[in-house]
């Protein structure tokens, strides 16, 4: 009985540590996507053109940019780490 119990939590640490990793690899993947993205756009204006402008006037929607930015960052220096280790 106390065996039952106990293998039911780890399923449950083991679902939910699987959950918040597709998570967090959605969230990152999504953000390299949208950067990759923005940079053609901004490749394309600046052919385009021959320059780039962007103005931001909301403090929120900026600060949010920003934190996503260092997220992508610290994202793909995960994933590079993990690419690097797998190799050796």
């Amino acid at each position: 009985m106390i065996f039952t119990i106990k293998m039911k939590t780890t399923t449950t640490t083991a679902t939910r540590n699987r959950r918040i990793r597709v998570l967090f690899h959605s969230l990152g993947l999504s953000c390299l996507g949208g950067a990759i993205f923005l940079q053609i756009l901004v490749f394309t204006d600046i052919l385009q053109h021959g320059y780039f402008m962007a103005v931001e006037n909301n403090p929120a929607i900026l600060a949010f940019e920003i934190v996503l930015t260092f997220f992508a960052l610290i994202y793909f220096v995960y994933m590079y780490q993990r690419f690097i280790r797998s190799v050796r």
